[in-house]
């Protein structure tokens, strides 16, 4: 059963260590999902594009820097894509495996992730969600800008922790059927 992303109902967000002191939170505004789930829920697979000049600290400023070359340079590497390889039962949670590209750079990841439904909506659709959480080092996909300050942390962390809670639709029938969220 092919789904598709429900976009008021989902979100991408991220942290990392500022100056080894306090967590700075962000979140990714533009993304879609396209996910397959046997009839049970079970997932069978999940791909994720991100669009990184989506990004959105809270700073004009900061994420101007981090659309740069320093960080994701969008001009060349405009998206962030995750496509699952497979998904292996883990107690009531799943361990989703797959690739991760980045910056350019395509690594091996490892997230887990809860996952729930379906539910039949108010409007007759099947419904699943998935709370995804990881993290990651930025330095294996190219992303080391850094400075050190005077006591010798990191300006800016090197691991970054993310966090999706996404609900999913099973796509209509019919093209052009709306799906009422």
């Amino acid at each position: 059963m092919s789904l598709k992303l429900d976009t008021t109902h989902s979100s991408l967000e991220f942290s990392v260590r500022h100056m080894g002191l306090a967590t700075v939170k962000g979140q990714f505004k533009d993304f879609s999902v396209d996910a397959e789930v046997a009839d049970e829920g079970t997932p069978r697979s999940v791909r994720v594009v991100i669009d990184a000049a989506s990004i959105d600290t809270g700073s004009a400023d900061r994420d101007a820097h981090l659309r740069s070359a320093d960080f994701f340079a969008v001009d060349k590497n405009p998206q962030i894509v995750f496509e699952s390889t497979q998904f292996n039962e883990d107690g009531p949670d799943y361990l989703v495996i797959g690739s991760l590209t980045m910056n350019g750079v395509t690594k091996p990841v490892t997230f887990r992730a809860q996952v729930s439904g379906p539910v039949k909506d108010p409007w007759g659709n099947d419904r699943f969600a998935a709370e995804l959480e990881g993290q990651l080092d930025r330095r294996d996909f190219g992303l080391t800008w850094n400075q050190v300050l005077e006591a010798g942390a990191l300006l800016v962390s090197e691991r970054v922790r993310f966090n999706a809670a996404v609900q999913l639709v099973r796509a209509p029938k019919e093209a052009g059927e709306a799906v009422t969220a």
